[in-house]
């Protein structure tokens, strides 16, 4: 009896020691990874995920909003201990959220908004600033004309977001009659083939365009293209998002006026040390810097900022950062 006694403990001890070493499982769903910047955070998120001792399982949907459903399911029910959202489509993504809670998975809001729905986070850039800083950069530098608003698709809460910054800065100047906005529109993708359909059609109208403002540098790609067609690149304004190697190629060229530079591997790092937390039953609260009403809560979030890059200051901020490589950029 003695025996048995002295063997139960040691048992106990040793049935429970996995549990206890058990590595936080983390699911990341994507939209895209077609554009450049998408594929570094999944690099760095995977990164220090690994680093401060979890795991990863990432699905990328290809901007289709029923396979990240299908994949979230497929997540979910894997046994996931929490779940990142880019998500393709808000509502959709919703209603992931909704999955994902009935199972006591908690949910972090990866860049982009997730609409009433019961998140644990949110990590992103300030998206109504950044679209502030393409429009004042640009109305500083054409302070009256004929521009032109692409954003993004309605599907995307930053797409509002941004619409928002751009008309904190030009309502006073469309006011007073200085700014006429030709075209103001949401494409259903983003998509550089959705700008440049847009861009075409605006064009063929016989517009004269001063300014382009667009959603991301997908966007500004596709109405550079058309601009190009009509004998036009480098004589507009055009403003983008995200520091894709193409719209720095651009900017060297004079097709595109300037992008905005996202702390990339800030908002992954912030992601993936909150879902490590998370996972861990840890407190959020050293690492928020706001609440941000998504319509169903007053979400924790740690909204980051961003910098403009142009012609002059690129080599200061998106190559010394090693955001891009000096010799991507001319290959």
């Amino acid at each position: 009896m003695k025996y048995i006694k002295l063997i139960l403990p040691v048992l106990l001890v040793f049935l429970l020691l996995p549990s206890c070493n058990q590595q936080p499982e983390i699911g990341l769903l994507m939209d895209t990874i077609e554009r450049d910047r998408w594929a570094k955070d999944r690099d760095l998120f995977v990164e220090k995920v690994e680093d401060l001792g979890g795991e990863v399982t990432v699905k990328v949907a290809n901007s289709d909003a029923s396979e990240q459903f299908q994949q979230a399911l497929e997540m979910i029910n894997s046994g996931i201990d929490v779940l990142v959202i880019i998500p393709v489509d808000m509502t959709v993504s919703a209603g992931i959220v909704k999955m994902a809670k009935k199972k006591n998975i908690p949910v972090i809001s990866y860049d982009r908004l997730i609409r009433d729905s019961d998140i644990d986070f949110y990590v992103s850039t300030d998206n109504i600033e950044v679209g502030e800083l393409q429009a004042d950069f640009l109305s500083t530098v054409k302070p009256a004309g004929n521009y032109v608003l692409i954003g993004g698709p309605t599907s995307d809460y930053n797409s509002f977001q941004l619409h928002l910054g751009w008309m904190n800065v030009l309502q006073p100047m469309i006011d007073k009659g200085d700014v006429k906005v030709v075209s103001d529109q949401f494409v259903e993708h983003w998509e550089p083939e959705d700008a440049y359909n847009m861009m075409s059609k605006i064009l063929e109208k016989g517009e004269t365009i001063d300014v382009v403002i667009a959603g991301n540098d997908a966007l500004a790609k596709g109405a550079i293209q058309a601009l190009e067609e009509h004998g036009m690149a480098g004589d507009v304004l055009v403003a983008g998002q995200d520091a894709d190697i193409g719209a720095i190629r651009n900017i060297i060229l004079g097709h595109q006026t300037i992008t905005i530079y996202k702390p990339i591997q800030s908002l992954a790092y912030n992601a993936a040390e909150a879902a490590i937390k998370i996972a861990k039953g840890k407190n959020l609260e050293g690492m928020m810097s706001c609440t941000v009403n998504n319509g169903y809560s007053l979400v924790p979030s740690v909204l980051l900022k961003s910098q403009v890059v142009n012609k002059q200051n690129l080599r200061m901020t998106v190559v010394s950062e090693g955001f891009v490589e000096e010799k991507e950029i001319f290959e």
